[in-house]
């Protein structure tokens, strides 16, 4: 495979971003330096890693780019947890964010699992 942007990984990454940068507008104007910010910072680090790992032109390389991908995408589960805890977004909202992260951890996870095999 020669281009990033043919994983399945960074495609759900991407999908994820997207999803967040929505959901993120609805948050209260108090938030823009917070949790606003700290959110979408983290979610942009998922596929940005996995485009620096795989450029890496290394296994090893681009499994601690994953492993980074893979604590973003923690943090960013973090986030939107206090987010619906505080009420900031919905039930509704949260599990459709939720569930497309929950796909895109298991696909980092099974990509580290590959890699992983072939060193």
């Amino acid at each position: 495979m020669s281009n990033y942007k043919n994983l399945d990984v960074w495609k759900l990454s991407i999908e994820i971003v997207k999803e967040i940068y929505i959901l993120a507008k609805s948050y209260p104007s108090e938030e823009r330096y917070g949790l606003f910010s700290q959110t979408n910072r983290a979610v942009v680090s998922i596929p940005s890693n996995l485009a620096e790992g795989f450029g890496r032109n290394s296994i090893k390389d681009t499994i601690h780019f994953l492993y980074i991908s893979r604590g973003s995408a923690y943090e960013v589960e973090t986030l939107l947890n206090i987010a619906f805890a505080i009420k900031i977004i919905n039930e509704e909202s949260y599990n459709k964010v939720n569930d497309i992260l929950e796909r895109v951890l298991k696909v980092i996870n099974g990509y580290i699992n590959y890699l992983e095999k072939k060193l």
